[in-house]
């Protein structure tokens, strides 16, 4: 449940953000009668996500066997690529919101309704379709991933951010992103190396050593605590060796992209502030 949470509660607030943004700008440059093509993006971007999770959702109970898992190993590693891209796709954006501006004006100058339609709509199923492909995954790690947590996930995000949008409250959105990141690569960890264990199951990777190490008789993952990391983060207490290679090389993986995109953030933070400082010296220098 607290995956489908946090999964849902991430992906429809950078959804929310965005048509945020986009109504709020409209608002300021006088625009506001272009905002109904920015709403049937969303509500087009929604319907069009609630039919591909139908779709998947059919998918996933269509195959048995050898099939079925070869399926569900595809769908993890689909999930945990999708998890990395986006972490790299983030180290691009530190000016998104300027970004998303500009791209607003582009679409005003030259066709506005269908381009901000097409804007707000792709935005809005890349959050839907991401969901469905991370909740999809997820269930095939524990049962307790359910529908409930990602409603709720879903529920708070949209008060959060028309609450931001109104101006009502003040949160960092950096650090909000910062930790979810954090917390989705080791999700993204866990899932490659299920990924992993069910190509295993159905011969397609040879398993080499079934049993790299088993700690189930101290640390079960079938009990209490032991089940939810399973759910949480894929924890497997007696994982192959290829399980394990794989399971580390991501999170190091993961770890060193995060570490990457904020030491980015923080150097040109720190130039911003350098040139600030070189402009009032040069302006004291003139007067």
């Amino acid at each position: 449940m607290i995956t489908s949470l946090i999964i849902t509660f991430r992906e429809t607030l950078e959804a929310a953000l965005i048509v945020g943004v986009v109504l709020g700008y409209l608002s300021r440059i006088g625009k506001s009668n272009l905002r109904k093509f920015a709403w049937f993006g969303v509500l087009t971007g929604i319907l069009v996500s609630l039919f591909g999770a139908l779709l998947f959702t059919q998918l996933m109970g269509g195959f048995t066997g050898q099939a079925e898992k070869i399926f569900e190993g595809i769908t993890m590693t689909i999930g945990a690529i999708l998890i990395i891209t986006l972490i790299l796709w983030m180290m691009k954006q530190s000016n998104y919101i300027r970004r998303l501006e500009e791209k607003i004006d582009s679409s005003i100058q030259r066709v506005p309704r269908w381009r901000i339609f097409a804007l707000v709509f792709v935005s809005v199923l890349r959050e839907g379709i991401e969901t469905v492909i991370f909740l999809g995954s997820t269930s095939l790690l524990s049962a307790e991933n359910s529908l409930i947590g990602a409603v709720l996930g879903i529920i708070f995000a949209l008060i959060l951010g028309v609450l931001l949008y109104i101006g009502a409250i003040r949160i960092d959105l950096k650090k909000f992103f910062a930790f979810t990141t954090i917390f989705l690569i080791f999700v993204a960890a866990g899932l490659i190396a299920y990924g992993i264990h069910e190509f295993q199951e159905a011969g397609v990777i040879p398993i080499i050593i079934d049993h790299i190490y088993d700690i189930n008789p101290i640390f079960d993952e079938n009990g209490v605590f032991g089940g939810i990391l399973k759910g949480l983060f894929g924890y497997n207490g007696n994982p192959s060796l290829i399980e394990m290679i794989v399971y580390w090389m991501f999170l190091i993986g993961g770890g060193y992209l995060f570490l990457r995109f904020s030491n980015q953030l923080k150097g040109k933070g720190e130039r911003k502030i350098e040139n600030n400082q070189t402009q009032t010296s040069e302006v004291k220098e003139k007067v």
